[in-house]
């Protein structure tokens, strides 16, 4: 049994909630191109700090223009093992 907790969603069905990290968003089960639109409206917001990781269903190759254009680098992280096909990525903001 892994300690980490990294991949645990909250139990009240939020989509969004914080780790150690940052601000965890999970996409997964939407359809195109609602988490494309999650994810630019919370980094559009400012509510998503300078870090964010988010769960994808697949990688979200339309997001990465998008990403470069707002200033946020994108780095695919390894899943957590229990969603094979379950993509991390993790964004930083390059400048404030």
């Amino acid at each position: 049994m892994s300690h980490h907790h990294h991949c645990a969603r909250p139990q009240d069905g939020s989509r969004v909630w914080h780790e150690a990290d940052g601000v965890h968003i999970d996409l997964c089960g939407l359809e195109p191109p609602e988490p494309m639109v999650t994810i630019l409206g919370l980094i559009d917001s400012g509510e998503a700090g300078a870090t964010l990781t988010a769960h994808f269903d697949r990688e979200p190759i339309l997001l990465y223009p998008e990403l470069d254009e707002r200033g946020w680098d994108h780095e695919v992280l390894s899943s957590c093992g229990h969603h094979d096909d379950e993509v991390k990525l993790r964004l930083v903001r390059l400048h404030a």
